[in-house]
């Protein structure tokens, strides 16, 4: 057999290895938290879409909740504002907030232009929109941060009929109070918050770190699969810390309010969602319902 034959007869393996994932997941809503590195490098940045879209082209739905701390940082830079942070949250006063609005408006039209070039319909929204985010004030262990939301409501019919209508929907982090003032929301929370609404089968955070760790410092410890009671004992335990706990809350409440499945994955590694979503190898951490495996025989 020669090599070129050989090569294609591993992209069919590929493909076979792949469909019990797509029978299962066909038609499910998968949300994706994009943020971190993945959001930054522009070569990652498009690896990244390719695989929402492939997603999307195979029969999942996918929507994607972006971030943009880092370039919010860079701007607020670049126009000479000092960042002020209390209890490791960025305070949003009205000034950051006009910058970040401008900022996350440019990032969402940004990934809508990637998805259309790969000939899939997209429309970006933000939580402004038909009042898809409705916040209240978040505090930061009792301090003032700003302009900052905790959300208290998701009119997720938007997302439906988008969603029905065969867009990709990609949602900016800004909602609205009773008062109708914006507010900005932290990207992991708007991602869960959705999730929950939609009652998706997957919620997938891109992130810079390759998963869970049950010592931080040992790569070695990385756990690929924990059930919510394990991620709580670790938690209760203190083996989990700093940007990582709200992340795994997170999860946990997600899984509790009736997402199937949620992954953190490592944003820096090309292709990480199809590695994760279609091979049984996965990559990252998955977190479970107690008695669920992550892999899927033809049989499932």
């Amino acid at each position: 057999m020669n090599e070129n034959m050989q090569q294609y007869l591993e992209k069919a393996q590929v493909l076979i290895e792949a469909l019990p994932y797509i029978q299962r997941f066909n038609r499910k809503i998968i949300v994706v938290k994009y943020g971190g590195s993945a959001m930054v490098d522009e070569n990652l940045k498009k690896r990244v879409i390719e695989d929402v879209t492939l997603l999307k082209l195979v029969g999942f739905k996918p929507i994607i909740v972006h971030g943009g701390g880092k370039e919010i940082s860079r701007w607020v830079g670049k126009v000479g504002m000092e960042p002020h942070f209390v209890n490791g949250l960025r305070v949003t006063d009205e000034e950051t907030m006009e910058v970040a609005e401008m900022v996350l408006g440019k990032v969402n039209k940004s990934l809508v232009q990637m998805v259309e070039q790969l000939g899939v319909r997209s429309i970006g929204i933000s939580g402004k929109d038909g009042a898809l985010l409705k916040v209240e004030k978040k505090y930061a262990q009792g301090e003032d941060i700003g302009y900052v939301g905790e959300i208290k409501q998701v009119n997720a019919e938007i997302l439906y009929d988008l969603l029905e209508k065969d867009f990709l929907p990609i949602v900016c982090p800004v909602g609205l109070d009773d008062a109708y003032h914006t507010y900005n929301i932290n990207a992991d929370d708007a991602a869960c918050a959705i999730a929950r609404a939609m009652h998706a089968e997957k919620l997938a955070f891109l992130t810079d770190i390759e998963g869970v760790y049950k010592d931080p410092k040992d790569p070695s410890t990385l756990i690929s699969e924990l059930c919510v009671e394990e991620a709580e004992k670790l938690m209760a335990e203190g083996y989990i810390g700093g940007g990582m706990l709200p992340k795994l809350q997170n999860c946990i409440d997600a899984i509790k309010n009736g997402v199937s499945r949620v992954h953190i994955l490592d944003g820096r590694i090309p292709h990480c969602l199809l590695l994760e979503i279609f091979t049984n190898r996965g990559i990252g951490t998955a977190i479970l319902h107690e008695k669920e495996s992550r892999y899927y025989d033809g049989e499932q």
